[in-house]
C-alpha cells in the first residue's frame, strides 16, 4: 500500500584504503571510496561526483578536502568542501571551514570554524587541477531550433 521513493545507489564500495599505522605525506586525487584510518598530511581531491571519502576515528588529515560525499568521524585541519552530504560522527574534528550541501552532525561533533551551506547552483563541480580544460563545441550553423 506504502510504496517508498528508492534513493539512488551512493558509490559505498571502498577502492583504497590508508591504514591505522600510515602516515602519508603529499596529495591525494582519487575516484570511488577511500577510507583513512592513518594520517594523511596533504589535499585529498575527489575525481568524479559519486566519490566517497570515510575518516575513520583513529584517521586524521592535514589539508583541504574536496569530495561530494564525506563521513567524517576523525580529524581534519583544514577547510573541506562537501557538494553534496556530510556525516560527523561523535567523535569528528574540523578545525577550518565546513562547505556543505547537507550536514548530519552527532552529539560530540566538533567545528571550529565557520559552516557554509552552498545552494545546490552555488555548488562548484569537480575539476582536476592539471586535467584538460574541455572546451565547449561551437554551435552548429544552419540549424533552426525546434527542427530535429
Amino acid at each position: 500500500m506504502f510504496k517508498r521513493q528508492k534513493k539512488s545507489k551512493r558509490r559505498t564500495q571502498l577502492d583504497t584504503l590508508i591504514g591505522r599505522h600510515t602516515q602519508l605525506i603529499g596529495d591525494i586525487t582519487f575516484s570511488g571510496g577511500l577510507r583513512v584510518e592513518g594520517h594523511v598530511k596533504g589535499d585529498i581531491i575527489a575525481e568524479d561526483e559519486d566519490s566517497l571519502l570515510i575518516i575513520s576515528q583513529d584517521g586524521s588529515i592535514e589539508g583541504h578536502v574536496k569530495v561530494p560525499c564525506i563521513i567524517l568521524n576523525g580529524s581534519v585541519t583544514g577547510d573541506i568542501h562537501a557538494s553534496e552530504y556530510i556525516e560527523l560522527a561523535y567523535q569528528a574534528q574540523i578545525h577550518g571551514d565546513l562547505y556543505y550541501y547537507l550536514i548530519e552532525i552527532a552529539i560530540g561533533a566538533k567545528i571550529n570554524g565557520n559552516l557554509i551551506h552552498m545552494e545546490e547552483n552555488q555548488i562548484p563541480r569537480l575539476k582536476l587541477a592539471a586535467g584538460p580544460e574541455e572546451e565547449t563545441p561551437p554551435p552548429i550553423s544552419g540549424l533552426k531550433e525546434g527542427n530535429p
